[in-house]
């Protein structure tokens, strides 16, 4: 069924660049950023992305051209984004994990002459360098262990990198692409999702909504800028004026003495860190900052999850499950202190419509599972189309609503209840992953013949990995053997749980594989499992 609204509406006109310039203009000297005690007022960071800005300009590039960046959550990363915005680039954030064709694929596909990189990724961007033609320039931030041949030219960030120089600020327009966001290929490569200035406010003003930021709060994440959930917590403390501290990356043991350190008042998490601070033991910062935290956001929480950081941790609110992804960030939503059905995602939400619709696009009935559909109720409120994929972009918007690819019911009253997933992707830590991808990089492997990769549930919520795979006949390898193997060549998030060998891959009648039925199988005799090995022990160790 579907939640339409009264008719179309102008809506909130944002750009990156002006929600900016807006802060540093009424709150130049508040501290903007902060990473762990090292702090940034927005008049000091807009000195220093400036500087860098005008670099990029004396560098070559122009409005337009996409900058991409594998960075760690830095200031230099932070920097980057807004620096390319400035002078109207596009900016290009690429995971951190990324490696192999997972990383050679987004590098290509953007088409970006300037890279901006981590000294300790940088070797990977120069393992893939051949098939990356468009890349002129890397700017390493940091040491290199080694001199690396490229061939492309690379120097380092600290080179231009200051704040004395000053640029002209390009007029960008709502309607620009700011950036694009690789979201994970379900039955092909990964795709660029184009992300408007509008698009990328109107996410923050969402995000800042869902627990009713004030200039006075302060936001805590150790999310990456390369997902859009990092990217709001940034953005959104720039729309109201506000601070957001930034972790390198998530850790239990530390995590109270974060919060207490960073004085944070709203903490933005992702689902799989839950379960693991709730199992954390007590410890003295945990109990100096009972009720320092008002707001957590991290979809889903179950009902008991709440209980626990409301008892527990003295959290005042928990952001309500809502559905989102990078095409369509907060589809649906919940307002700020109301509450959901128990398993609801929330409903439609001023600015979109939502409907559910059959495999011939036909309206469901209210509580029938359908495929979640949405359409814009505002101008630039949704991704703009996949980057250079016209084809693509036309088969999600098919009928003029954008499809999700996600099995869900809608009861009357417009609540929306996930159900299944149409589309053949993956998710472990917070991640999407490519079965495609996957299963092109083990059929690299010269003792593998085929391969078929699906997901199993996960104990945290998630997904765990399973790799069935038929050897080349005269062929000999084994689970231990392959897992070492895969961790060399996929994303760390990426690498299997269960590994399966088979003498063949069920199939359909013209030769595709039947992958509900390996998914419907699970954990068979014959499955080998990492966890009941010791080489999960010895990795943590090392």
């Amino acid at each position: 069924m579907s939640n339409i609204s009264n008719g179309w509406a102008t809506g909130t006109r944002d750009c990156v660049t002006d929600a900016f310039a807006r802060s540093v203009a009424t709150v130049p000297d508040s501290v903007f950023l902060d990473f762990s005690g090292e702090s940034y007022t927005y008049a000091h960071f807009d000195r220093l992305s400036s500087h860098l800005a005008s670099s990029f300009l004396k560098l070559g590039v122009q409005p337009g051209d996409r900058v991409a960046s594998m960075l760690d959550n830095s200031v230099q990363a932070v920097a980057t984004w807004i620096a390319a915005n400035k002078i109207g680039a596009i900016w290009v954030p690429i995971n951190t994990a990324n490696k192999g064709e997972f990383l050679r694929h987004p590098l290509a596909d953007c088409g970006a002459k300037l890279v901006v990189v981590d000294a300790q990724y940088f070797e990977r961007i120069a393992m893939v360098a051949d098939g990356v033609p468009a890349i002129e320039l890397v700017l390493v931030n940091g040491e290199q262990s080694a001199a690396v041949t490229t061939p492309f030219a690379v120097q380092a960030l600290r080179v231009h990198w200051g704040e004395s120089a000053t640029v002209e600020v390009v007029a960008n327009s709502p309607s620009d692409i700011g950036a694009l966001m690789y979201t994970s290929g379900t039955t092909g490569p990964s795709k660029a999702c184009m992300m408007s200035h509008n698009y990328l406010c109107n996410i923050a003003r969402a995000g800042s909504n869902l627990v009713a930021l004030e200039p006075h709060d302060i936001v805590w994440t150790p999310l990456p800028l390369f997902h859009t959930s990092g990217l709001q917590a940034i953005l959104g403390a720039i729309i109201v004026g506000g601070k957001v501290s930034i972790s390198l990356k998530f850790s239990a043991s530390n995590f109270w003495s974060e919060i207490e350190t960073s004085g944070a008042t709203v903490a933005k998490i992702m689902a799989s860190m839950v379960p693991i601070l709730i199992s954390a033991p007590d410890d003295d910062a945990m109990k100096r900052t009972f009720g320092q935290v008002r707001a957590v956001v991290g979809n889903p929480f179950t009902p008991a999850q709440k209980q626990a950081f409301y008892d527990r941790f003295g959290v005042k609110y928990i952001a309500n499950n809502q559905y989102g992804s990078t095409e369509v960030y907060c589809g649906t939503s919940v307002p700020y202190l109301s509450e959901t059905p128990q398993g609801s995602a929330g409903k439609r939400n001023d600015d979109f419509d939502v409907i559910v619709l059959d495999d011939n696009d036909c309206e469901v009935p209210y509580g029938t599972p359908g495929e979640l559909c949405f359409r814009p109720s505002k101008p630039d409120v949704m991704f703009s189309g996949y980057w250079q994929q016209p084809e693509k972009s036309a088969e999600v918007w098919r009928n003029l609503w954008m499809h999700t690819g996600d099995m869900v019911r809608m009861d009357e009253a417009g609540y929306i209840y996930f159900t299944d997933r149409k589309k053949d992707y993956m998710r472990k830590g917070g991640e999407n992953i490519s079965g495609f991808e996957m299963e092109k990089t083990f059929m690299v492997h010269e003792a593998i013949g085929e391969v078929s990769v699906h997901a199993l549930p996960s104990e945290l919520g998630e997904d765990d990995i399973k790799v069935v795979v038929v050897l080349t006949e005269g062929t000999s390898l084994t689970p231990e053997e392959l897992w070492h193997w895969s961790r060399e060549r996929v994303p760390s998030f990426a690498t299997p749980r269960y590994i399966e060998f088979r003498k063949e891959l069920p199939k359909n009648g013209v030769g595709r594989v039947l992958k509900y039925q390996l998914r419907d199988e699970g954990v068979t005799p014959a499955t080998w499992d990492v966890q009941t090995t010791d080489l999960v022990k010895k990795r943590v160790s090392k």
